[in-house]
């Protein structure tokens, strides 16, 4: 890429959330980029340009869209390819949350990422590259899937009901979820159990832990280091790269320890008391419920057996110089 012999792709799906009000602009913006640009709209048309892609000996791929068309990119990645023969990946944030993109220091407009990435091939490419890892769940039975976020409990539903509901409205990026957040956490605060803010029951296998039955208002594992507002809820001090938070059910959740937790400063939060966060490599949950990957829903059994989340890769990503400088440091 420094050379400018490099060869670009570009995979944008018009129906990601930032992007369907404005997709003419941002077609526009990705043509000044020198590669071939393929349209997606479904798994199976994202698996073929992949591969398309691939064959082509294409050094980066910029993947316009949300974390929903990046998870698709990389379930077929792992599923077909050697990672000798990934292109580098970068994203251009154009879905409703944009976790991976934000935590690879990536912000602004779709239209503003795809000319700063177009500006930078106008001179000296910039050697901006992280290694992140990927999230693998697999249980038996299924296909697995690949993902930077995984989530149950409060935290799924919340997603969920957001999908079907909220999403129509036509707000997204960052205030889109803090609305859903804040209206999950307060219910939860408000001492809600039922319907969407139903604990789940479930087993987890995980080296640290003592208890491993139990009732549990919500559970989440992440190889990104950020998360929605800048928020890094794990204090584990293992050097694994697979972040895990969950909280027991309560009857009441301090609001205090709610902030502490989201903050990352969950370090006087105990064990005994319901909370609980470590790195580990390898994670198993025995669950009949709904979980969420990167905004997608799944459903897990306890008939396939348990559910296992452990780190793949890591890839390298294409990211804003600052991510690059913190990773480095």
């Amino acid at each position: 890429m420094k050379s400018g012999t490099g060869s670009v792709g570009l995979l944008f799906n018009p129906l990601s959330g930032r992007i369907r009000k404005r997709k003419e602009a941002i077609r526009r913006a990705a043509e000044e980029i020198p590669g071939a640009c393929r349209e997606v709209t479904n798994a199976r048309e994202i698996s073929a340009s992949v591969d398309t892609f691939v064959n082509d000996g294409t050094d980066l791929l910029i993947i316009i869209g949300g974390d929903g068309t990046v998870q698709g990119v990389l379930s077929h990645l792992f599923a077909t390819q050697p990672l000798a023969k990934w292109p580098v990946l970068t994203i251009v944030p154009g879905g409703t949350t944009n976790m991976t993109a934000l935590d690879l220091g990536i912000r602004g407009s779709p239209e503003s990422v795809l000319r700063q990435l177009s500006a930078s091939f106008q001179k000296d490419f910039p050697s901006a590259l992280v290694e992140r890892h990927v999230l693998c769940i697999e249980q038996a039975g299924a296909e697995k899937v690949y993902g930077m976020f995984f989530g149950v409990g409060l935290i799924a539903r919340a997603v969920i009901f957001s999908q079907s509901r909220i999403k129509r409205l036509g707000i997204t990026g960052e205030i889109y979820s803090a609305l859903i957040t804040f209206g999950y956490v307060a219910g939860f605060l408000l001492g809600r159990r039922q319907g969407a803010w139903a604990p789940v029951r479930m087993t987890i296998t995980e080296k640290t832990l003592s208890r491993p039955h139990g009732t549990y208002a919500f559970l989440f594992a992440s190889t990104l280091d950020r998360l929605l507002f800048g928020m890094r809820p794990y204090w584990g001090g293992q050097p694994e790269p697979l972040h895990v938070t969950f909280v027991r059910q309560q009857r009441q959740l301090p609001l205090r320890s709610v902030l502490r937790l989201l903050i990352g400063r969950g370090n006087d939060l105990k064990d005994k008391d319901g909370y609980h966060s470590c790195n580990t490599d390898e994670l198993e949950l025995l669950i009949d419920d709904d979980y969420i990957v990167d905004g997608e829903s799944y459903r897990a059994t306890s008939q396939g057996g348990p559910l296992r989340i452990t780190p793949a890769g890591p890839i390298i990503f294409l990211a804003a110089e600052r991510a690059a400088a913190n990773a480095k440091s």
